[in-house]
């Protein structure tokens, strides 16, 4: 337990941080995951649709610090690249 104000202040925003970090982690990983399922499926609208929904979601995660921009990119990229592989076929 910290002895002086300022660190225990740090110390509850901290656990606050956490909380809404892991909410939208989470939330970016369960979009992404529907994504990869609707092109499992085979339905190409619908992934186009889910895509387009990661991508929102991972932009606003990259935006409030909760994953590197480096790293929103790379996974935006990933998720197009198999979107086009699929379509392709």
């Amino acid at each position: 337990m910290p002895n002086i104000k300022s660190a225990a202040k740090r110390a509850r925003q901290n656990i606050t941080r956490e909380k809404r970090n892991r909410r939208i982690k989470s939330m970016l990983k369960t979009s992404i995951r529907r994504f990869e399922e609707s092109l499992e499926s085979g339905d190409m609208t619908e992934a186009r649709v889910k895509l387009n929904t990661a991508v929102r979601q991972i932009d606003k995660a990259a935006a409030k610090g909760v994953v590197h921009k480096n790293n929103a990119a790379r996974k935006k990229s990933r998720l197009s690249r198999m979107l086009n592989k699929n379509v392709a076929i």
